[in-house]
C-alpha cells in the first residue's frame, strides 16, 4: 500500500541523483578551468548512472496515417535536435586545448542548483501530503 503512495516520487527520487552527478561535474570541470587540455567532459561520466547518451538505438516510430513519413528507429535527443555531447564545445578556441568556458559552466551550475532545490522542494511537499495523508488531517 505505502509503495503505491510512493511509486510516483520515484521519477523525482532519480532526477535528484542525475542533479546532484550534473552538479558533481559541474563543478569538476570549473575547478579544472585553467588545465590545458581539459574539455568539459559529459559523455563519460553520466553513462555511470545507467543514461544512455548513445543517439543509436531509441523507440521505434510508428506512423499512424499512411501518408506519414516514416521515421524508423530514432533516439529523443534526435527529435529535439539535440546531438548528445560527449564534452562541451568550445565557444572560442583556446591556446592550450581548454573547452571550459567558465561563464558558461557557472551558469549550468546556478540553473542546475536551482532545479535540484526545486526537485527537493516538490518531494518534501509531496512527502507531506502523504503524511499528512495518512494522520487523516
Amino acid at each position: 500500500m505505502f509503495a503505491q503512495m510512493t511509486s510516483g516520487l520515484d521519477i523525482h527520487a532519480k532526477a535528484l541523483v542525475l542533479r546532484a552527478e550534473r552538479q558533481r561535474i559541474l563543478a569538476s570541470n570549473m575547478a579544472n578551468a585553467d588545465t590545458p587540455g581539459m574539455t568539459g567532459d559529459y559523455g563519460r561520466s553520466l553513462p555511470k548512472l545507467g543514461l544512455n547518451t548513445s543517439t543509436q538505438g531509441g523507440a521505434p516510430t510508428t506512423a499512424s496515417n499512411p501518408n506519414h513519413i516514416a521515421l524508423g528507429n530514432i533516439s529523443q535527443g534526435q527529435l529535439n535536435g539535440n546531438p548528445t555531447l560527449a564534452y562541451a564545445m568550445q565557444s572560442q578556441p583556446s591556446v592550450d586545448g581548454n573547452s571550459v568556458d567558465m561563464d558558461r559552466e557557472r551558469a549550468s551550475f546556478v540553473d542546475n542548483s536551482v532545479r535540484y532545490e526545486s526537485t527537493l522542494r516538490f518531494i518534501n511537499g509531496q512527502s507531506k501530503t502523504i503524511l499528512s495523508a495518512i494522520q487523516g488531517q
